[in-house]
């Protein structure tokens, strides 16, 4: 098949879906994103965000990114490798490795391409990568990249992962993957036990916690800190455009690997770098995550909160136990006009089909920021409660 044939056939399935009011995809927001958006003129309960701590409106963070381009401008016109690093990307990976208690960080100019920077750059040709099966895409893309041998595992299965170890040669290079707290079904990766076997396998580990970071841990440092694992893991990766409210990415480890990845990392050397007013709001977030901790304790109240309100409207949640809170419906129509009558009733949720989720596991992502009141919730619960009297469920 031709290419542009191959897009057409696309095509003509996205027109139809809109034609017939079912499209749920590049909503154009007019507002800002926070606990209530502005839609086509309509006032909607978000409930579809990642800005978990609420700060995306916050007048700290817009205070200081304005005076970042200020001082700076609006761009760095180059690579981190070359004429785009300021003092201020120095300043926020020094306040991260602290944060994390890892020797050095590096900041990328999104999440997506710290996973293809490190991954690609740490993973060799005789070398084997191993990854959970429902890990995001930036991490199996960065695999990919790689020159390794891609190997995967069943979801949380411990016992497979533990195979694969075992058939993998002793002298080889082991890099496992995983999700601190996986996006669409909001479950936390065994932790305690992939370090017990990265370490049994002499495996290294690097744990992307884009959606764990200011949200889990006494200090927010998300899961490895919740697990007690912060010495453990070898590579912590983040992303800036959730808890901390800004747009980037960030990897936290040794001196040593940090700093043959930052020579050799593609998406960092080959990439424009993260601009002054991403770098100063995600500073400010820092210090909020540092500083108020609140925030992390109210989210825990909402997601209880909203966990028990769905279970007892006989919805199923999967094994969430964060601010990710999935609505698992299995099948792509029921999904979409789920998701179609809670637009109608003021609630935006984001509807997830395969292939972000596996074929039977289609399912509404609901998440959740400190900033909601308990009238949000209400209403969400109330909204939820009447669509699954009209359809049956």
């Amino acid at each position: 098949m031709d290419i542009i044939d191959k897009a057409l056939a696309y095509y003509k399935r996205v027109e139809m879906a809109k034609n017939l009011g079912y499209y749920p995809y590049f909503t154009p927001i007019e507002s800002v994103q926070d606990r209530r958006v502005r839609i086509m003129g309509r006032e909607l309960i978000m409930i579809g965000s990642n800005n978990y701590l609420g700060l995306t409106n916050h007048p700290k963070l817009k205070r200081m990114a304005q005076e970042a381009v200020a001082k700076y401008g609006t761009t760095c016109s180059g690579s981190r490798f070359l004429n785009g690093t300021l003092d201020i990307h120095i300043e926020l990976e020094k306040r991260l490795a602290e944060f994390f208690e890892k020797d050095e960080a590096i900041v990328f100019s999104t999440g997506f391409q710290t996973n293809l920077g490190i991954i690609s750059s740490l993973v060799g040709k005789d070398d084997y990568v191993i990854i959970d099966r429902q890990d995001h895409a930036s991490i199996i893309d960065g695999c990919r990249l790689s020159f390794g041998t891609i190997l995967k595992y069943g979801h949380n299965d411990m016992d497979d992962l533990k195979r694969i170890l075992e058939e993998i040669p002793k002298d080889k290079g082991k890099l496992i993957v995983v999700d601190g707290v996986f996006s669409m079904e909001g479950d936390l990766a065994p932790l305690p036990d992939i370090v017990e076997l990265k370490e049994r396998y002499n495996a290294r580990l690097l744990v992307d916690d884009a959606h764990g970071v200011g949200v889990l841990g006494e200090k927010g440092r998300g899961t490895c800190e919740h697990f007690g694992l912060l010495d453990r893991v070898d590579f912590i990766m983040g992303t800036f455009s959730k808890s901390f409210a800004s747009l980037g990415g960030f990897v936290v480890g040794d001196h040593k690997p940090i700093t043959y990845s930052r020579h050799n990392a593609r998406s960092l050397i080959f990439s424009a770098s993260m601009v002054p007013a991403s770098v100063a709001s995600a500073l400010g977030a820092l210090e909020i995550i540092e500083t108020e901790p609140e925030r992390r304790q109210r989210l825990r109240e909402i997601t209880e909160k909203m966990l028990n309100g769905y279970k007892a409207l006989g919805l199923d949640t999967g094994d969430s136990c964060t601010p990710i809170i999935p609505i698992i419906i299995g099948d792509d129509m029921k999904t979409f006009t789920f998701w179609k009558r809670l637009f109608e009733k003021g609630v935006f949720v984001n509807p997830v089909i395969s292939p972000a989720v596996p074929q039977g596991r289609q399912l509404l992502r609901t998440s959740y920021m400190a900033t909601h009141t308990d009238e949000d919730l209400d209403l969400v619960l109330k909204a939820f409660r009447e669509v699954v009297e009209e359809l049956g469920a």
